[in-house]
């Protein structure tokens, strides 16, 4: 059932435990779109809103927060297109603010973790948030030698033959920089050129291009330099990576930028150093009037701590830095029709209205669709039951409606023109029954609320190909065991072929295809779209799959509440295939040791370990795992690689905090024990292995005794790390 509804102050802990897994998917796929594939599908404003929703819940249940949360991600994996570079350092994401109310909050944040008075002493950097795409420049003695993405923040896409094409990026630096140096900045394209390029392209009759942000995206990842080198790509410089000698640099952000410039970089003229809130937000309304002139698309401000040495106190969230944040400009809005709303069945049975519209430019953008959530927001209801526009404001097909975008292709209806509202308009009727298979399709009671779902749902389940395929595609998806060649529309072929020589209707299929063909007199090299070289590399595609990691294979499973994280974490925390299931077999929520041990991983917690334990108490799932299994090398995937800090202390140890900790905050020793190797627990059991324990500490600390574990206070876990 659905809890996109309810408020967050009504949600019951199983509610927001949905909501959150809800939330984490659908934010995941539109990272992988708008990171991974370029082709966002959900306005800025859209996407924001899921995130703001996420972490309210977050705030109001912290022992709900999944290791696969939005809070704590980072863009989306590279591509396989080109060989990984794993960043000496991660490329963190920042988090958004949208209101002079959290600019406020932003700086007095600051301030509290301090522990100083809000007098105005800290100065911060202020300076605009250009749309293009992140990129990290390596030099080693001075000589550019390879330049990544930002991938999935710890490993990028080498794209340093089409970064040396940007005039721009020089690649030397002067004599005298750091042995190793890595610059960080954006790749954009210039509006002017933007225009100029699809001037050429519809002149020669061609597809002419969505936006300067995409482009600029697609032009990088290019495998033919010559073409990227055509486009006209620019770069700013505002960040670094590793540096081999930072303390003969500047202390500042501020002066560290413009030792960039020094070193030849471009670097945006509109930053500034500023001190307080009233000066900050100021350059923050100069810059939005600037921005219709600016021959390069931006999106908001992005402010930051600018003492270097702030910054290492203040340190990092799991996908963000304390001491920064961007401030997002309002979107952007405009006036089209709805031509007619099409009905998407999604992976979960949900019937999604989608709006039809006549195409219209907004911010420099075509756009012709927009997503109508469901049969209220149709009507004009919110989540809450609320009213989200006057009455009689439903959306018909016909009407001329106010459309939003904040950066993205699809944007927002907000309201009807009434006024523009054709005579023969009606009432949109929502199905009774599914598109796809006819099943019957409801909007299921909460009974603890007695209202509605807000999402109606097709009841087919298995029978209905929409939720079928999609758990297919999830299963070949980039995370997961990544099969190249098998994309939607081949998982469409493979699932509708009534050939069972043909057929792959569950995961185990795919990889009994090839042995199918071989005895088959149909050959899928013989059918259109495929042809003899094609079908060899699917077959190599999928026969290299049968070796494949841990946490790969845990996330390919599509289990309730698992994530990509959250696979990693529970590889990490088990080691090999044969220990997971035999623990998640064992385990009985609420008691035993395996239930104890699972519910122990930090970010685990009982929803989760419920949903991982019921969907190993599923025959069929053990049947299809176990055939899965059958098609892999060694009969299992590779044991987990685990995470080691050679020269810690407390590397690969199960650390518990408890009591009221004063030397530090819990946030502050949980980020520096995991940056040493260690593994951060919630709860005491046989596996862990030290317990730091504050003033105050209760029924952890006594655990610990009883099981004999390691305790200690916070001045020997000081000193047993190295302060």
């Amino acid at each position: 059932m659905s809890t996109e509804t309810i408020a967050v102050d009504a949600l019951t802990i199983e509610d927001a435990a949905a909501e959150l897994e809800r939330l984490a998917k659908e934010i995941a796929r539109n990272d992988e779109l708008y990171h991974g594939e370029d082709r966002p599908a959900i306005s800025d404003a859209e996407y924001d809103a899921l995130q703001r929703r996420n972490d309210a819940i977050e705030a109001r249940f912290p022992e709900l927060i999944r290791q696969d949360s939005p809070s704590r991600r980072v863009g989306s994996a590279p591509s396989v297109t080109f060989a990984p570079v794993v960043h000496a350092r991660p490329m963190l994401s920042l988090d958004n603010t949208f209101s002079q109310e959290d600019v406020q909050d932003f700086v007095a944040s600051v301030y509290r973790f301090l522990g100083r008075l809000p007098d105005q002493s800290i100065a911060f950097t202020a300076e605009p948030k250009i749309d293009g795409l992140s990129m990290s420049i390596r030099y080693e003695n001075g000589k550019l030698v390879n330049a990544a993405t930002r991938g999935d923040g710890t490993t990028g896409e080498n794209v340093t033959a089409n970064i040396r094409t940007i005039k721009e990026v020089p690649n030397e630096l002067p004599w005298g920089v750091p042995a190793v140096v890595e610059v960080r900045g954006e790749v954009y394209m210039a509006k002017s050129d933007f225009l100029a390029l699809n001037k050429q392209m519809e002149a020669a009759g061609k597809q002419t291009y969505v936006n300067p942000r995409n482009t600029a995206a697609g032009s990088l990842r290019q495998l033919n330099a010559n073409v990227t080198a055509s486009r006209k790509l620019k770069f700013f410089a505002y960040a670094w990576g590793e540096i081999s000698e930072p303390n003969d640099l500047p202390k500042t952000q501020f002066d560290m930028v413009q030792k960039f410039k020094e070193w030849g970089f471009p670097v945006n003229p509109l930053m500034k150093r500023l001190n307080s809130v009233a000066d900050i937000l100021a350059h923050y309304d100069e810059i939005g009037l600037k921005r219709p002139d600016l021959d390069y698309d931006i999106d908001g401000v992005v402010y930051k701590v600018d003492s270097l040495e702030l910054q290492t106190r203040l340190g990092f969230r799991s996908r963000s830095p304390r001491w920064a944040t961007a401030h997002k400009f309002p979107a952007e809005q405009a006036f089209t029709t709805v031509e007619n709303i099409d009905i998407q069945v999604g992976r979960t049975g949900a019937l999604t209205p989608v709006a039809r519209l006549t195409p219209i430019t907004v911010g420099g953008v075509v756009v012709t669709n927009a997503t109508l959530h469901n049969a209220d927001y149709i009507e004009g209801i919110g989540n809450s039951g609320e009213r989200i526009r006057d009455v009689g404001h439903d959306i018909r097909i016909g009407d001329t409606v106010i459309v939003q975008r904040a950066g993205d292709v699809i944007p927002q209806v907000l309201d009807v023109v009434m006024e523009k509202r054709p005579a023969d308009a009606r009432p949109y009727e929502f199905p009774k029954t599914c598109p796809v298979c006819g099943s019957h399709a409801v909007r299921e009671k909460n009974e603890k609320t007695g209202k509605l779902d807000s999402v109606t749902r097709c009841t087919g389940g298995f029978i209905c190909t929409a939720q079928a395929t999609e758990h297919l595609k999830h299963f070949v998806s980039r995370n997961a065991f990544d099969i190249e060649g098998l994309g939607s529309r081949q998982i469409d072929f493979f699932f509708d072929n009534e050939d069972r020589a043909l057929q792959i209707r569950t995961a185990p299929d795919i990889f009994t295809l090839e042995k199918r063909q071989a005895d088959s007199l149909t050959k899928l090299e013989n059918i259109d779209g495929f042809g003899k070289v094609s079908v060899g590399k699917l077959y190599a595609a999928i026969n290299e799959r049968r070796t494949i990691a841990l946490h790969r294979f845990i996330y390919a499973l599509g289990i309730r509440h698992v994530g990509e994280t959250t696979a990693k974490l529970l590889a990490r925390s088990y080691g090999t295939y044969d220990a997971f299931e035999a623990a998640m077999k064992e385990a009985v929520p609420l008691s035993g040791d395996a239930w104890n041990d699972l519910n122990a991983i930090e970010g685990i917690g009982e929803i989760v370990a419920r949903a991982i334990v019921e969907f190993y108490k599923e025959p069929r799932n053990i049947e299809v795992i176990g055939a899965l299994l059958d098609e892999l090398d060694d009969k299992r995937p590779l044991p987990a690689e685990q995470a080691v800090t050679s020269d810690s202390p407390v590397a690969g140890k199960t650390v518990v905090f408890t009591g009221s900790l004063e030397k530090f905050s819990r946030d502050e020793a949980k980020a520096r024990a995991e940056s040493l190797g260690a593994k951060v627990a919630g709860s005491v059991s046989k596996k862990t292995d030290i317990v730091v324990a504050g003033p105050g500490a209760g029924s952890k600390l006594d655990k610990a005794r009883e099981l004999g574990v390691q305790t200690m206070d916070e001045d020997e876990w000081l000193a047993l790390i190295g302060g």
